[in-house]
C-alpha cells in the first residue's frame, strides 16, 4: 500500500466527521483503547499537554508547540482538521509526517484488522497513527488537540502534564448539548486527577462548574484571563503581566487576529504551569516562540493574509463566538469596500451566524466540496433575511475568483464561514 492508497482507505473506508458529520461520531473510547493496545500504548512513552475548547484550541496548541521547539524539546503536535494536506495533522518539530509513515501504519492496521475486526472512525485511527509516530520519533512532549468535545474524544486516553480548556461557546450542540453548561461538562472531561488545568476565559456560566470538577479531581485550576494580562504597546509589541508585574515584554506575535491575545495568555498560563513542573523554558524562548508560530509549526488560516491590493484575508472561524471576533476585526480594517466569500456546513447555527455578518458588503455565497456543505442557494436565501446581498457560486474556486476580480485595490476580500471553504481558497491561491 502506497501513500495515495492509504489516503483512499482513510477517506473512503472510514467514517469521517468532517465529511459526513454526526454519523462518524463515536460515543465511547472502546475503539481507541483497542487501537492503543494494538499499537503498544505509545502515549505512555512521552509527555503530553492536552488542549480542548470551542475556539482557539488550535492556535493555543501551535503556540505551545512553537515555544517547546524554541526551548529545544523534540515536540510532537497533533491537531485537526487539516486544511490542504492530511499530513498537517501530525508533526514533529514542525515537519509533517512522511507519506511513507502514513502508508506503513495504515498497511499494518489493515493487515492486523483481519483479526481485530474493528470499525474505527477516521479520527480514531488518525489519533492512533499520531501517537505511534510520536513514539517512533522519540518526542519529548506532544501537544494534543482535542477533536470534538473532550470526555469521549479519542485523544482522551492520555494523562497530560497540563490540561487546557480555552473557552466554551455553542458548537456541535447536536452532540455535546444545547446549553453552555452541558458543553462545558463534555470539555471538562479532559481534567485529570492531580493534573493542573488552565481555563482560558472566565465565563459566568462555567466558572463554578470548572471549579467543582477540578476540586473533585484535586486539579489545581488557573483562569488565564485573570492571572495573565496582555497589553498592546505603542510600538505594536505586547507585554504580559501578572499581579501588576510584567512577566514578558517585546512579544511580537506572528498570529495577527485580534482574538489571539486571549490565546497567547492561555498558552503562557500553561507554560507557567509546565515551568513549575521543571520544564526548562526561558522567558526569551517564550517570547521567540510566540513570535514564530507560523514559521515553527506551519499554522495557517487564522486571520491569514494571503494577498495584497486587494488585501485578501481568510479565517477558519465558523461558530457564533468565532465569527463575532472576526467581524469585529473586519469592522476596524481600513478598506473602501468589503467582499465576502462565504460558505457553511449544514449542522451549524446558520441564522445566528448570518445575523452577525456586516450588511455593507458584497457576498459570494458558495459551498465546499464536502457532503456536509450547506447548499449555496439555501445559504443565500437565509442570508437575505439578514439583509446580506450577493450571488451564488457552485464552487469556492468560482466564488473566490469572482470576488478577487470585482474587488478594487483598496478593497478587502474576506474568505470564511467554514474550514473547508478556507482550505479550498488556500489551495486555489497556492496553485497560482
Amino acid at each position: 500500500m502506497d501513500y495515495n492508497e492509504a489516503l483512499k482507505y482513510l477517506y473512503e473506508h472510514l467514517p469521517m466527521y468532517q465529511r459526513t458529520g454526526p454519523a462518524a461520531y463515536k460515543n465511547s473510547l472502546d475503539n481507541t483503547r483497542v487501537l492503543d493496545r494494538f499499537t503498544g500504548h505509545p502515549h505512555k512513552t512521552f509527555n503530553t499537554v492536552h488542549v480542548a475548547g470551542t475556539n482557539g484550541k488550535g492556535s493555543v496548541s501551535h503556540m505551545l508547540a512553537s515555544v517547546f521547539q524554541e526551548a529545544g524539546y523534540r515536540t510532537g503536535l497533533y491537531t485537526s482538521p487539516h486544511l490542504t494536506d492530511f499530513r498537517e495533522r501530525i508533526k514533529v518539530n514542525g515537519k509533517m509526517i512522511e507519506p511513507g509513515a502514513v502508508a506503513r501504519f495504515v498497511s499494518k492496521f489493515v493487515a492486523e484488522n483481519r483479526k481485530l475486526g474493528l470499525e474505527p472512525s477516521f479520527f480514531e485511527l488518525t489519533v492512533a497513527m499520531a501517537f505511534d509516530y510520536f513514539r517512533e520519533n522519540s518526542v519529548d512532549v506532544a501537544i494534543v488537540e482535542v477533536g470534538l468535545g473532550g470526555r469521549l474524544d479519542s485523544t482522551n486516553i492520555i494523562t497530560p502534564e497540563v490540561s487546557v480548556i480555552t473557552n466554551i461557546s455553542y458548537d456541535h450542540t447536536n452532540l455535546l448539548g444545547n446549553t453552555i453548561e452541558k458543553i462545558a461538562i463534555e470539555k471538562a472531561g479532559i481534567i485529570k486527577e492531580n493534573v493542573p488545568v488552565v481555563i482560558g476565559e472566565t465565563q459566568p456560566e462555567t466558572e463554578e462548574l470548572f471549579k467543582k470538577i477540578a476540586g473533585e479531581k484535586r486539579a489545581l485550576i488557573t483562569f488565564a484571563d485573570r492571572d495573565y494580562l496582555p497589553a498592546l504597546q505603542p510600538d505594536g509589541s505586547f507585554t504580559v503581566s501578572n499581579c501588576c508585574r510584567i512577566l514578558y515584554k517585546n512579544i511580537i506575535p506572528d498570529l495577527k487576529g485580534d482574538y489571539q491575545h486571549k490565546n497567547m495568555a492561555t498558552a503562557i498560563a500553561a507554560i507557567e504551569k509546565l515551568r513549575q513542573k521543571g520544564y526548562n523554558i526561558s522567558a526569551g524562548q517564550i517570547v521567540k516562540g510566540l513570535g514564530n508560530v507560523v514559521k515553527n509549526t506551519g499554522l495557517y488560516g487564522r486571520w491569514h493574509v494571503i494577498g495584497q491590493s486587494p488585501k485578501i484575508v481568510c479565517d477558519t472561524a465558523h461558530n457564533i463566538a468565532g465569527i463575532k471576533a472576526v467581524v469585529s476585526q473586519l469592522k476596524r480594517e481600513k478598506k473602501e469596500g468589503l467582499h465576502v466569500v462565504f460558505g457553511m456546513v449544514n449542522d451549524k447555527e446558520t441564522n445566528a451566524v448570518l445575523a452577525l455578518l456586516p450588511p455593507k458588503a458584497v457576498y459570494y455565497f458558495t459551498k465546499a466540496k464536502v457532503e456536509r456543505a450547506l447548499n449555496e442557494k439555501t445559504l443565500k436565501e437565509n442570508a437575505g433575511q439578514h439583509l446580506l446581498q450577493g450571488n451564488c457560486y457552485p464552487s469556492v474556486k468560482e466564488a473566490f475568483e469572482e470576488a478577487c476580480k470585482k474587488a478594487s485595490e483598496k478593497d478587502l476580500v474576506f474568505v470564511g464561514g467554514s474550514t473547508f471553504v478556507v482550505a479550498e481558497a488556500l489551495a486555489e491561491k497556492l496553485q497560482k
